[in-house]
């Protein structure tokens, strides 16, 4: 039981470091399901414990019940053909509660199994995401770091949304950038990027 406690914590954990790459969306859907499938368990795990804490409480009465009609077979012929009664009638529940016990357990081997399997399915997709996420972050760094070096232009990321800003780093001096895309057309804002660009190598 903890041990699913803890894949839920390392689930939630996942989520919190996915990055903006295109394998997120995989992720959460493989994550949330990872979830789902450890919630499904653990419901499942606690109607098993209810059912045998009754089943228990069960066979504690119809043991209290068979000492009780034993000490009353030594009170007389009637009082013992009770006794036989009692216990034909213990039989066929303890019989009753075998036969629904046997079918539960089988159930939740079945759902057991299934879960195995897709947990085996989850941990094959992440692997699979981890290794695109190896791939295609380091090529992205390498791309950005590409432009960089080409543009000299050092970008703020954190200006308002429409707004592009940076500086852009000359030979001779640094020169702020700072167009609004709302009022100025891609065509312009690029060529105007691109003539920033010093062209002697």
């Amino acid at each position: 039981m903890a041990a699913f406690r803890d894949m839920e914590e390392v689930s939630q954990g996942l989520l919190s470091l996915l990055g903006a790459n295109r394998a997120e969306a995989q992720q959460r859907r493989l994550l949330g399901r990872h979830e789902q499938v450890v919630e499904r368990l653990l419901e499942t795990q606690d109607s098993a414990e209810q059912r045998l804490r009754e089943i228990l409480a069960m066979e504690e009465e119809v043991a209290q019940s068979l000492l009780d009609a034993k000490e009353r077979a030594h009170q007389g012929g009637v009082e013992l053909q009770q006794l036989q009664a009692e216990l034909q009638k213990a039989g066929e529940d303890n019989t009753r509660l075998k036969a629904s016990l046997l079918y539960p357990s089988l159930c939740l081997t079945r759902e057991l199994e299934e879960l195995k399997e897709i947990e085996a399915s989850l941990e094959r997709q992440e692997r699979e995401v981890d290794e695109d996420t190896t791939v295609t972050i380091p090529s992205a760094v390498y791309v950005a770091q590409l432009y960089h070096r080409i543009s000299k232009i050092e970008w703020d990321y954190e200006s308002e949304p429409g707004m592009v800003k940076g500086i852009h780093h000359g030979p001779s001096v640094a020169q702020p950038i700072h167009l609004d895309s709302t009022q100025l057309s891609k065509k312009f804002i690029s060529d105007y990027l691109w003539s920033l660009v010093d062209t002697d190598w």
